[in-house]
């Protein structure tokens, strides 16, 4: 099937359904997806729907969720916030779905937050801005590291350097803008001074003016982070390399994909970027508590999809099982039994690290679950 062909098929009202459910069964547990499948996020949200079709399948092949079997309710946002949030109230007034494993950017998640948490459905969102879930909103919750995490790990591999004068750029949409926000303020407690500040369109094709007054800042900069996902990065690694700066280079997660690599180029080698565990799982040492999770669907995904693992198919991975051990766990898809269960979730081990949830967390990874990997002849190499 062609993708254009694929695209359309998703971004008409796509319920993907494995087989009606045999004669006298119960309904199925609807649950519903908005990823950006196509557009500029689909680097992210094609995985994740791959990802989600593979596991519902393989769940209902199993005998389902309390003897009922799952039906996936996708929607393809293009990238597109208002799209996202028409395809939320979709799900909920139309398709009547239980719970929501989705949303893959930030601009989109925050579209659609208000429409799940008035309809009180628990919505588990794969997009990485921190104000997804700070501060705590009943229904939200996310599976990705956040942005403030990302800037901590990577000041924390600075200050093991001791570099401290940094030259931060930034592209300004939802997840870029947020990361931003979390670097400048965390940066003092690490003891890194951002000397240069700058910022890019998501449509700018050239990061160079931006760079050679990160270049020229008076004092001069020892490291430059790029706070961003997409395309943006891959043309700041070439026009930093262009540019010769002779310093280190850092990447947000947002960029934790094979994708970013072939855009890169050679330009790429010895950027470095905190990312999930996933990887590098081959990398990990055996007593590692994530390397079966991890190997096993790394080996899954690749022998099926006919592609590379990215974290963010692993995000959705995370997403769909706290979603099915909380129905479970709730033996039932009321949305407050279901969303108190998610809450409840404790040493669930999954591609991004091993979840701890609770009332006021609504995430549950800490920095350890943050890996610091380094891009070494066209592959990821782990660091720590």
């Amino acid at each position: 099937m062609s993708r254009r062909l694929f695209a359309a098929l998703l971004v008409g009202a796509a319920a993907l359904t494995f087989g009606p459910p045999p004669a006298g069964a119960q309904a199925p547990i609807r649950i519903g997806a908005v990823l950006s499948v196509t557009g500029p996020a689909s680097f992210l949200g094609d995985p994740e729907a791959r990802t989600l079709r593979l596991y519902i399948d393989r769940i209902n092949q199993a005998g389902g969720v309390l003897g009922r079997r799952l039906e996936l309710v996708l929607y393809d946002d293009g990238g597109d916030a208002n799209r996202a949030r028409t395809f939320a109230t979709r799900l909920v007034e139309d398709d009547r779905v239980v719970a929501m494993v989705g949303g893959t950017t930030t601009g989109t998640t925050m579209a659609m937050i208000p429409v799940f948490e008035e309809a009180r459905i628990p919505f588990i969102s794969l997009a990485g801005g921190i104000e997804i879930i700070e501060p705590v909103k009943p229904f939200t919750f996310k599976t990705p590291h956040t942005d403030k995490m990302a800037c901590e790990k990577i000041f924390e591999d600075l200050r093991k350097r001791g570099l401290t004068r940094v030259g931060l750029i930034s592209g300004t949409g939802g997840f870029g803008a947020s990361m931003r926000t979390q670097c400048l303020r965390v940066a003092p407690a690490f003891g890194i001074t951002i000397v240069a500040d700058e910022r890019y369109g998501p449509g700018d094709t050239d990061m160079t003016p931006q760079l050679t007054r990160i270049r020229n800042a008076p004092g001069g900069v020892q490291a430059v982070v790029n706070a961003d996902f997409g395309q943006g990065p891959a043309i700041v690694t070439r026009n930093f390399a262009q540019l010769g700066l002779g310093v280190p280079l850092y990447q947000s997660h947002g960029v934790a994909s094979r994708s970013f690599i072939e855009l890169a180029g050679p330009a790429a080698e010895g950027v470095r970027l905190p990312a999930a565990a996933l990887l590098v799982a081959e990398q990990l040492a055996d007593n590692d508590p994530q390397k079966r999770v991890v190997m096993e669907y790394k080996q899954l995904y690749e022998s099926t999809q006919n592609q590379p693992v990215s974290t963010f198919g692993g995000h959705a991975y995370d997403g769909l099982m706290i979603l099915v051990e909380a129905i479970k766990r709730a033996g039932s898809t009321d949305g407050v039994r279901l969303r108190d269960a998610i809450r409840q979730t404790r040493g669930f081990i999954g591609t991004g690290g091993v979840v701890n949830m609770s009332e006021t967390d609504h995430m549950g990874l800490d920095l350890s679950a943050f890996r610091m990997i380094e891009i070494r002849d066209g592959n990821w190499r782990l660091l720590d």
